[in-house]
C-alpha cells in the first residue's frame, strides 16, 4: 500500500466538502476518481498531497502520517499535476521542467549533471525532448500539459496524483496523454470527468458523491448502469469495449429532448 486515506473528513464555509473517505491506492496501479462536479474529487486530491490539512481522519504514505513527513520529503515522493498552470513569464520547456528539481537541490546548490539528466529523461518520455528550449507559452494546450507531467516526473516521484489532466484537450491528446500516464508504471491516482476514460485507462475506480465514497473497486463493479443512472442521472447501456473494457453508451431521446428544448 502506498497513498491512503482513513476516515478523512475537510470542510469550507461551514459544509462538509470531503465526508469520511477511506481509500487506497494499489502501487503501480491506476486509481481513477469520478463523480459529479462538487463531489470532492479536486478537494480528495490536494488533501492527498498535503496542499490542505484534514479536518479529521488521516492520510498516510505508507502508512506513515503525511503531516508527520517533511515537506521536502514529501516533495520529493509525490509529484502532483493541476488541471491547468499559466504563467506570464517568458520561460521555456526546460525551465519549467527544471522547477521539478527543487526538491532533489540544497538551497544556493549549482544545478547538476544528475538534474539535467532527470530533466532530459522527463522530457523524453512525454515525447518533447525536441522542444527542450521552445517558449512554454508557444505550446499547445496537450503540450503543455505534457511539460507539466515532465516537470512531475522531474521529481523521480513514486506517486502521481493528477487533477482531471484531460480538461479542455481535444480527444486525441486525451488519449495521448492517459496513455503515456498509464506507460509510467508508478502509483497514479487521477480525477477524471469522462466515464469512458476512466473504464479504459483505470485499474479501479472511486466514485464520490456528496463528498462521499459510494463504491470503490474494479471499473466494471463502480461503473454500472444502475450506478450511473442514480449518481449521474442519466440512463446508459453498458457495452464491450476495448481490450475487455467497457463502454459506456448515453440513452439520449433526441427527438423528446428537441421537442422539449
Amino acid at each position: 500500500m502506498t497513498l491512503a486515506t482513513q476516515d478523512v473528513r475537510w470542510g469550507a464555509a461551514g459544509r462538509m466538502i470531503v465526508d469520511g473517505v477511506t481509500l487506497h491506492a494499489a502501487p503501480g496501479r491506476i486509481l481513477g476518481l469520478i463523480g459529479p462536479n462538487g463531489s470532492g474529487k479536486s478537494s480528495l486530491l490536494r488533501l492527498l498531497c498535503r496542499l490542505r490539512n484534514v479536518a479529521s481522519g488521516v492520510v498516510t504514505l505508507d502508512a506513515r502520517d503525511i503531516a508527520a513527513v517533511p515537506r521536502r520529503e514529501l516533495a520529493r515522493r509525490l509529484a502532483f499535476v493541476e488541471q491547468q498552470a499559466t504563467t506570464e513569464v517568458q520561460l521555456s520547456v526546460c525551465d519549467v521542467v527544471r522547477l521539478g528539481r527543487t526538491p532533489h537541490r540544497a538551497a544556493l546548490a549549482s544545478w547538476a549533471a544528475a538534474d539535467e539528466a532527470a530533466v532530459n529523461a522527463a522530457l523524453a518520455r512525454v515525447g518533447l525532448a525536441e522542444r527542450h528550449e521552445q517558449l512554454w507559452h508557444t505550446l499547445s494546450g496537450g503540450e503543455r500539459q505534457r511539460v507539466h507531467i515532465a516537470r512531475a516526473l522531474a521529481q523521480e516521484p513514486s506517486e502521481l496524483i493528477l487533477d482531471e489532466p484531460t480538461n479542455h484537450l481535444d480527444i486525441q491528446h486525451q488519449l495521448s496523454i492517459l496513455t503515456l500516464i498509464r506507460r509510467l508504471g508508478i502509483t497514479c491516482i487521477v480525477a477524471l470527468h469522462d466515464l469512458n476514460l476512466a473504464a479504459l485507462f483505470c485499474d479501479e475506480i472511486a466514485l464520490l458523491h456528496h463528498g462521499r465514497l459510494l463504491v470503490a473497486g474494479a471499473p466494471e463493479s463502480v461503473l454500472t448502469e444502475e450506478t450511473i443512472r442514480e449518481v449521474f442521472g442519466v440512463a446508459v447501456a453498458i457495452r464491450p469495449g476495448t481490450a475487455g473494457r467497457r463502454h459506456i453508451e448515453y440513452l439520449v431521446d433526441l427527438e423528446r429532448d428537441e421537442a422539449g428544448a
